[in-house]
């Protein structure tokens, strides 16, 4: 499941990743994205639950084609991406894939979502 979070700064994209997130799930959530992409500056803080289990039916292949396909038509645009989760492999995973993520990326637990919100913003 894929929900965007409301109490976020200005200028700053929040969204929480829970459950198993399905091909249905990210094709739903596909029009928030694009609103989000209508900015000339992108500033995202993505949560990642404890009870994240990875991608369902569909899911790996839809988040490959919105993923690639942001990044490739949006990549200037990036400015911040914070990923909040206390999973030890999601951590390792955003270090060994930063390379490919425009902007800068950070990593942070979930105990530390409020200073995500404020790196991503400044």
């Amino acid at each position: 499941m894929i929900e965007v979070l409301e109490d976020m700064p200005a200028g700053v994209s929040g969204f929480r990743v829970s459950g198993r997130v399905s091909g249905e799930d990210l094709r739903e959530f596909r029009s928030t994205m694009e609103g989000l992409l209508a900015s000339e500056e992108i500033r995202i803080v993505e949560v990642v639950t404890d009870d994240y289990e990875g991608f369902g039916p569909g899911g790996l292949l839809e988040d490959l084609k919105m993923g690639f396909g942001t990044m490739l038509r949006h990549h200037s645009a990036f400015r911040r991406i914070a990923v909040v989760s206390d999973k030890e492999w999601v951590g390792h995973a955003m270090h060994a894939f930063a390379w490919m993520v425009p902007g800068e990326l950070a990593v942070f637990g979930l105990d530390e979502l409020d200073q995500a919100k404020a790196w991503a913003a400044g």
